[in-house]
């Protein structure tokens, strides 16, 4: 079974239209035989999308270190655990076909950001995306966009993180 990655928040405060958003991509995903990959915590994005795994019946692996013990999502298909945060993203992304960031904070920005720089620098094979509901993403466009346009970076390195702006449309990527 091909696996995907999700970054996500793990905020209650989060808005619940990315919550739903979650909920809809793992349904999708899941129809489509995907298994997924998180955080796997009880709250915020992060329990909405867990949640939806398993009422739907889906495979869903929850990668968490040890220092988070007791806020795993207690229906997960089974949980990896880790020394550390670093070791937590890499356990992740291992074996995935692709990494999907959805709205999120600071967290989700550290796993999009050195994703995506692994894929850059061809240490990461899956595909990337960041559901870009609502313009949530487009402060990060603009930034990608500044750094091709100052040299920084490759305009093809910057095409490798595409930007969906619905669930629909980011399904359409897949099988």
């Amino acid at each position: 079974m091909d696996r995907i990655v999700i970054f996500c928040a793990a905020s209650s405060k989060i808005d619940p239209k990315y919550n739903e958003a979650a909920r809809e991509l793992a349904r999708g995903l899941h129809s489509k035989g995907y298994g997924l990959v998180s955080g796997g915590g009880k709250v915020g994005t992060m329990g909405a999308i867990t949640d939806e795994s398993v009422k739907c019946g889906g495979d869903h692996t929850a990668v968490l270190p040890k220092f988070m013990a007791g806020l795993e999502n207690p229906g997960v298909t089974r949980v990896i655990w880790t020394d550390t945060m670093a070791q937590r993203k890499e356990k992740m992304r291992e074996g995935t076909v692709a990494a999907i960031a959805l709205p999120g904070g600071i967290g989700t920005m550290d796993e999009l950001i050195e994703t995506h720089t692994l894929a850059k620098l061809h240490k990461y094979q899956g595909k990337l995306y960041a559901l870009n509901i609502d313009g949530f993403y487009n402060p990060l466009k603009a930034l990608l966009d500044h750094f091709v346009d100052t040299g920084a970076l490759e305009a093809q390195d910057r095409d490798l993180l595409k930007f969906p702006e619905t669930v629909e449309e980011l399904l359409a990527f897949f099988k």
